[in-house]
């Protein structure tokens, strides 16, 4: 089976927590590709892609975040995979992704 790609939405005490290293600490042991950056609404947006085991051990995370987070709801929608390589810390919206501690 090929790799994965989902979009995920987590919202909660998600933002001024670490969450978004958290989650590229997270993504970059188990191999996962993508993004993550806070939203202006007090969630946090990533998408995520690679082997389909490792997308859902790091969606299992996500659902209870690091230490201080309180995660209330993930929401996950289906993307087709890009190729994606590497996971960074963004800001911006899609169109115009700003790339902040970036590890390739």
């Amino acid at each position: 089976m090929g790799d994965i790609r989902r979009h995920v939405l987590i919202r909660g005490r998600v933002q001024g927590v670490g969450f978004r290293y958290w989650t590229r600490g997270e993504a970059e042991r188990l191999g996962v590709s993508g993004w993550v950056k806070n939203r202006t609404d007090g969630s946090v947006e990533a998408e995520l892609e690679g082997d389909p085991a490792a997308v859902d051990e790091l969606l299992d995370a996500l659902g209870h975040g690091p230490r201080g987070a309180s995660v209330d709801g993930i929401d996950v929608s289906h993307r087709p995979p890009d190729g994606t390589s590497g996971f960074r810390i963004t800001t911006g919206d899609r169109r115009g992704v700003r790339d902040w501690f970036r590890r390739d």
